[in-house]
């Protein structure tokens, strides 16, 4: 069972990082989205919830589940939606401003400014 929970986890954080790595805004969220779920169902794992392992304290029971794992999770899904609900809005954002979902666009400029305000000066003294 611990085998098939890894190779699950693997999965999910490789989708995630293919995601990440991808040109466009939303793949991005999503891909950051796919690597939280991956490290929540890590963290619930090392809690030690098993089939036979109950979470809760109830009278007779042995080796109890460990109770921090399941409150990181809950706190992380808390700020793992947070945090989407605002990239998504900041991905809108920038779509509507730069009309495009690509991550790295160009803006267009009419002429590059030169920082060196002496090159022009020279320019003009040369006949």
């Amino acid at each position: 069972m611990e085998l098939l929970f890894a190779i699950g986890i693997g999965l999910t954080f490789a989708a995630g990082v293919y995601l990440l790595l991808r040109p466009t805004s939303f793949s991005v969220i999503l891909g950051l989205s796919l690597i939280t779920y991956g490290v929540n169902v890590l963290l619930i794992m090392g809690g030690r919830i098993g089939q036979y392992v109950p979470p809760l304290t109830l009278p007779g029971a042995t080796g109890l589940a460990d109770p921090l794992p399941q409150a990181l999770v809950l706190t992380a899904i808390v700020i793992g939606f947070g945090m989407t609900a605002y990239l998504v809005v900041l991905a809108l954002r920038a779509v509507g401003d730069a009309g495009t979902d690509a991550v790295d666009f160009e803006t267009e400029q009419d002429e590059p400014e030169d920082p060196d305000p002496t090159t022009h000066a020279m320019k003009d003294r040369q006949p």
